[in-house]
């Protein structure tokens, strides 16, 4: 597991350490999978919101991070993460990087080496890579693109999530997992809803539904 990676010192330090152990009590009803909580614990999320937000960093709810998206609340990375099941060393595809914090608690699950996320703006991707590489996950791998497209050079992958909503699992994401892997996404234009799915040997999905969710929309062509 990585080391806590704070920004500031002192006091400032202590204070968001405070506030982040709180976020993981507060999330820890929402899994199942203690290491979820402990990559929770691992990754600063202050360093990852705009600095005129930071006092709210560990607050369960989405915050803005410029460009019209947000960072997920707490309580659904965790939730996402853990309807996963990820392994050490599985390979893992994020479809929208947002600001990299994700991310950054997938790579404490699996490696960060064995994490490629997509994301269409340029200005969040850029921003996001700065940032990885400032904590400490800098071999994360980040791809401006269009995330219907997936990242086909580094298939197959043990797994897939989407950090967006989608109408549907795109079919390049989808070939793009190995048989027995698993894709994760929130479901719909208005209501949305978050969808597991399993890729069967025939290239089918079996699905399970896991309630509503309020994502922002992907983005692209």
């Amino acid at each position: 597991m990585f080391r806590d990676r704070n920004s500031g010192s002192g006091a400032d330090a202590d204070d968001y350490e405070t506030a982040r152990e709180r976020m993981v009590r507060t999330v820890s009803r929402r899994v199942e999978d203690e290491r979820v909580l402990e990559a929770m614990r691992a990754v600063p999320r202050h360093a990852f919101v705009p600095p005129d937000r930071r006092d709210s960093a560990y607050a369960d709810r989405p915050l803005p991070i410029g460009d019209g998206q947000t960072i997920s609340a707490p309580h659904m990375v965790a939730i996402m993460a853990d309807k996963l099941r990820l392994e050490p060393g599985d390979e893992v595809l994020e479809i929208g990087t947002g600001c990299g914090y994700h991310a950054a608690v997938t790579a404490e699950l699996v490696g960060p080496e064995h994490v490629y996320t997509v994301e269409y703006s340029d200005e969040l991707a850029d921003r996001a890579r700065e940032q990885l590489a400032a904590v400490g996950y800098d071999e994360i791998s980040v791809r401006t693109g269009d995330g219907r497209d997936g990242w086909p050079e580094h298939a197959l992958y043990d797994a897939a999530y989407f950090t967006c909503a989608t109408p549907e699992f795109p079919d390049p994401v989808i070939e793009q997992v190995r048989p027995g892997g698993t894709v994760l996404a929130p479901i719909g234009t208005g209501f949305q809803t978050l969808v597991e799915a399993t890729k069967r040997a025939d290239g089918g999905l079996e699905r399970t539904e896991h309630g509503g969710v309020q994502f922002v929309r992907m983005r692209g062509e």
